[in-house]
Formats: C-alpha cells, sequence, structure tokens
C-alpha cells in the first residue's frame, strides 16, 4: 500500500522513505505492533457508539410500527415520535463531535507511528 505525499510534504521532509515514484510504502508500518494496537484502540472505542446508534435507531421504527408508546401527545400537537426523531439528530451530532475529538488522539498516534517507522 502507498500513498501520494503532498508536495508541500515532500519539501518538509525530504528524508521520508518513498518508492522510486514518490509514494510512500506503509505496508511495513500496517504490520507494526503499534499499528495494530492503534487499530484495536480505535475498534475499542468506536464499538460501544455503533452499537448505541443502531440500537436507538432502530428502536424508533420498532417503536411506532408495533406499539403505541409513542402516539402519545408530548408538547402540543407534537407527538413522542417527532420528539425521538428530534433526539436521533442531536444523538448524531452529540457522537460526531466526540469522534471528532477522539479522532485528534489518532492522528497523534498516526503522526508518532509515522515518525517512527518510516524514518528506518
Amino acid at each position: 500500500m502507498t500513498i501520494e505525499l503532498q508536495e508541500a510534504e515532500l519539501k518538509r521532509d525530504p528524508e521520508l522513505p518513498r518508492t522510486t515514484d514518490g509514494k510512500l510504502d506503509y505496508e511495513r508500518i500496517i504490520e507494526t505492533p503499534e499499528f495494530k494496537h492503534l487499530v484495536k484502540k480505535k475498534n475499542r472505542f468506536l464499538t460501544p457508539y455503533v452499537i448505541a446508534f443502531f440500537a436507538i435507531y432502530l428502536l424508533l421504527p420498532i417503536l411506532t410500527g408495533y406499539t403505541s408508546i409513542l402516539e402519545t401527545r408530548a408538547i402540543g400537537w407534537m407527538t413522542w415520535t417527532w420528539v425521538y426523531a428530534f433526539g436521533l439528530f442531536v444523538m448524531v451530532w452529540v457522537f460526531t463531535q466526540i469522534y471528532v475529538k477522539k479522532a485528534r488522539d489518532f492522528d497523534k498516534d498516526v503522526d508518532q507511528i509515522i515518525q517512527k517507522h518510516v524514518r528506518d
């Protein structure tokens, strides 16, 4: 696997080893224990959010299709179905913000791995 470097990155760090066509070779990196640990760390972080997302998301059609729990009025003419549906948007926004903050840590880990293993 190779990834093309941006021209600015090539100028900034000309010491990075790359293939003859100017691309970095990442196959060595994905075989390192640090990279495998990063993948496990990322999966450990994401799994509960993915499960929660699908459980909450799929609960809406189940509750509206097979029960009448969400058919009662919550606020004025608005039923709990609408409240639940709007809550899904809030949930997605919150999950996105959590991931964006955590992704910064993952990016730092990736940079450390690249710096450690690409400079061999």
